[in-house]
């Protein structure tokens, strides 16, 4: 029977240390960060700091509202006050980006911790010299911070914390984004440049519904511009892209790597003279012509160092992303709706 007991006891004390997350910041009532969160919670009451909802959760740990409005407070200082004069679905989305960005930083410290990875004093300060002191003076700087209510140790942590998850991703990414000499030649050849006009209808902030309702005008204006209609009058008149509608949608010469893949894909593989399909990107749904596209006129020698630096500056971007992927499936994070 006390073997029983024993046995009870021990898998008891597994499943504790196994669901054990880390501990959540809650707020201190009358602190400058439970202020804000109770007046951000008047617009989006899920933000309330007596409830301190999850907005992430994991098998490691949650991110709850206490833990952003308090970073944020303390990494803001006086100006995140600011966020109280926006509206609640701009707040919403302030606090949800950070929500994520906070979550896949844990995620990233946690894997660099378990290393055993290492950053002295020396480099932190040397990492602040350089990003925030530069040409000024450390009191200048420590001044201002002060007249904004920022803690220095705040940025010090973040430092830190910066330097371990860039040390962390050339442990062990470094060999995903190394550059061949095959690969430089390959890049050389392709097209380096091209020339397209398009017409977007932004999605962005739109629900499901009103999607498909763009969809269904961006299908309406391919069938007109596959008809034979002049594309450069139907970007001036339908196209939402304020950088290039009264240009006709016009885009000239720009390089790979420059606009979104989607977009990118399109330009580069389309034929010249013709019209995509409809493209999806974040911005929402683009009719692409593709008017023209140019190789590299520079000798490889002159372009090969800068073009081994995009080239590694892509790949480096993609391990990362996919590895985050992997760390987020590995913790089981989800992003909470609200």
């Amino acid at each position: 029977m006390k073997k029983v007991i024993i046995l009870l006891l021990g898998l008891l004390l597994i499943v504790l240390t196994c669901s054990k997350k880390e501990p959540s910041v809650v707020l201190e009532k009358d602190s400058p960060a439970y202020e804000l969160a109770k007046a951000l919670s008047e617009k989006v009451p899920y933000l309330d700091p007596d409830e301190n909802n999850v907005l992430i959760s994991t098998k490691y740990f949650d991110i709850t509202t206490g833990d952003i409005i308090n970073v944020m407070q303390t990494n803001f200082g006086r100006r995140a006050q600011q966020l109280t004069n926006f509206g609640a679905e701009r707040i919403k989305t302030i606090i949800d980006q950070n929500a994520v960005q906070m979550g896949e930083v844990k995620l990233l410290l946690n894997e660099a911790k378990a290393m055993n990875i290492q950053v002295s004093d020396a480099e932190i300060d040397s990492v602040i010299d350089a990003r925030y002191i530069r040409g000024g003076s450390r009191d200048q700087f420590l001044s201002w911070l002060e007249n904004n209510n920022i803690d220095f140790e705040a940025v010090r942590n973040d430092t830190r914390d910066g330097i371990m998850i860039e040390k962390y991703i050339e442990t062990t990414l470094a060999d995903d984004y190394k550059v061949t000499d095959e690969e430089l030649q390959e890049n050389y050849q392709q097209d380096k440049y091209a020339t397209v006009q398009h017409i977007l209808l932004k999605t962005q902030g739109l629900d499901d519904s009103s999607k498909v309702a763009k969809y269904k005008e961006a299908e309406a204006l391919l069938k007109r511009a596959e008809a034979g209609e002049d594309f450069t009058e139907l970007a001036k008149e339908y196209s939402e892209d304020p950088g290039s509608a009264k240009n006709g949608g016009l885009y000239e010469n720009f390089t790979r790597g420059r606009m979104v893949k989607p977009f990118e894909d399109a330009s580069f593989h389309v034929p010249i003279g013709e019209i995509s399909d409809i493209v999806e990107t974040s911005y929402g749904y683009h009719i692409i012509k593709v008017l023209d596209r140019k190789s590299e006129e520079r000798p490889f020698e002159d372009v090969k160092d800068k073009m081994r630096a995009e080239i590694e500056e892509q790949k480096r971007n993609q391990a990362y992303d996919k590895n985050l992927e992997r760390l987020k499936k590995k913790a089981k994070f989800k992003i909470v709706k609200y």
